[in-house]
C-alpha cells in the first residue's frame, strides 16, 4: 500500500497494510508475519479484482456506454458500507477515488486498461475502489493518507486527488470531518452515472471554480461551515446549475437527489455514510431475488457488522437492511 507523503501534523494513523473489503476491514501490525500476511492480502485483492470502477467506466465510454445504473447501486452501495464502517472507527479515509489523473488506456483495449490498474509505479497511483469482475465485489484499499480524526487536532488540507477533493479543503481547513469522504464518494458517483468526472479542475483555484458553476457560489453561512478562519469573500455571483440538467433527461430522480445530498457545500449537510445506505436509489438491491444483469446473483451487500449498526436508530437499520434481514 501506499505511504502517506507529506503529512505534517502529527497524530494517530491507521496502520499501513489496512485493506477494507466491503465493509470488513483487517489491521496489519508491523510484525514480519504480518507484513507477509498483508503481502498475501494484498496479492489477492490484485488478483482477483484487477480492475476498478474507473476502468470499468473508461471501457464503457470508449464503446458509447453508460454504466448500467444497477451496477452503480452495487459498487457505491459496497463503497458507503465500507465507509460506514471506518468512520464508525473513527478513521477518514481521505482518499476516495476511482483513479488518478493520470491514468490512462495503454494501446486503448481493456488488456491495457488492466495493465495501467495494476501498475506499482508511485507516479500511477493504486486504485482505491477494486472490482472483481466475477462476483462484483468491490474492495476499499489505499490507506496510505488515512488517519483517526481527533477532535480539536490540525490536519494537513492538502489532501486527496483534485477532481475529488471536498470544498472545505480547498478553503484551507485544518479541521474537517470524515464527510470529506463523503463528498468524494459524491464524486465517485456522479462519475460512474454521466460517465466521465463532475469536476475537472486544472488547479486547486480552478476546481472551486468548476464547482461553483454547479452548486453557485457558496453563501458566508456555508464558508463559515467549512472553515471558520476564511476571512475572503470575494467571489462572484453565480446562480446554481441545476441538477436535473448536470445529468442526462432520463436520469432517475433519486441518483440526482442521492448526489445533490451529497455534494453539499456545508459538511453537516452531507448525508452520513450510513444514511447514504438507506436511500432509495438503492432500494433496487433490498428487493429480494434480485440479479444482475447477466443473471448473477448480488455480492453479498446487508452482512453488516453489529458494531457497524450500533448507533444507528432502529428506523435506520430497518430502512437499511433488506426485507429478508430484518
Amino acid at each position: 500500500m501506499s505511504s502517506a507523503g507529506g503529512e505534517a501534523v502529527p497524530g494517530p494513523r491507521v496502520p499501513k497494510g489496512t485493506l477494507a473489503a466491503g465493509h470488513c476491514t483487517a489491521c496489519v501490525s508491523t510484525s514480519l508475519f504480518s507484513l507477509y500476511a498483508a503481502w498475501r492480502a494484498v496479492r489477492h485483492a490484485l488478483t482477483h479484482c484487477p480492475w476498478t470502477c474507473a476502468c470499468a467506466r473508461t471501457l464503457l465510454c470508449l464503446t458509447a456506454q453508460r454504466m448500467p445504473h444497477v451496477y452503480v447501486k452495487v459498487y457505491m452501495f459496497q463503497v458507503f458500507c465500507a465507509l460506514a464502517h471506518i468512520h464508525a472507527l473513527g478513521v477518514c479515509h481521505r482518499r476516495v477515488l476511482p483513479c488518478s489523473k493520470s491514468w490512462e488506456l495503454a494501446e486503448g483495449d481493456a488488456v491495457g486498461c488492466a495493465r495501467v490498474c495494476l501498475s506499482p509505479s508511485r507516479d500511477i497511483k493504486p486504485q482505491n475502489l477494486l472490482v472483481d469482475t466475477t462476483t462484483h465485489t468491490l474492495k476499499l484499499c489505499d490507506f496510505g493518507s488515512a488517519k483517526i480524526l481527533v477532535r480539536g487536532e490540525r490536519n494537513i488540507s492538502y489532501i486527496c486527488s483534485r477532481y475529488y477533493r471536498a470544498p472545505e479543503l480547498i478553503f484551507g481547513a485544518s479541521e474537517y470531518t470524515p464527510a470529506i469522504d463523503v463528498w468524494s464518494c459524491g464524486c465517485v458517483a456522479a462519475e460512474l452515472l454521466i460517465g466521465q468526472p463532475l469536476f475537472q479542475g486544472e488547479s486547486g483555484v480552478d476546481q472551486l471554480v468548476e464547482i461553483i458553476k454547479v452548486l453557485g457560489t457558496p453563501s458566508r453561512e456555508e464558508i463559515y461551515a467549512m472553515n471558520p478562519n476564511y476571512t475572503d469573500f470575494k467571489f462572484p455571483q453565480v446562480r446554481a446549475h441545476p441538477w436535473s440538467k448536470v445529468f442526462h433527461k432520463h436520469m432517475p430522480q433519486d441518483a440526482i437527489q442521492l448526489v445533490a445530498q451529497l455534494l453539499q457545500y456545508s459538511p453537516g449537510q452531507r448525508l452520513s455514510a450510513l444514511q447514504v445506505c438507506a436511500h432509495p436509489f438503492f432500494d433496487e438491491l433490498r428487493q429480494p431475488g434480485l440479479r444482475l444483469p447477466t443473471g448473477q446473483h448480488l455480492p453479498p451487500l446487508f452482512n453488516f457488522r453489529p458494531q457497524d449498526l450500533a448507533m444507528a436508530p432502529p428506523e435506520l437499520r430497518a430502512r437499511i437492511l433488506q426485507p429478508a434481514a430484518r
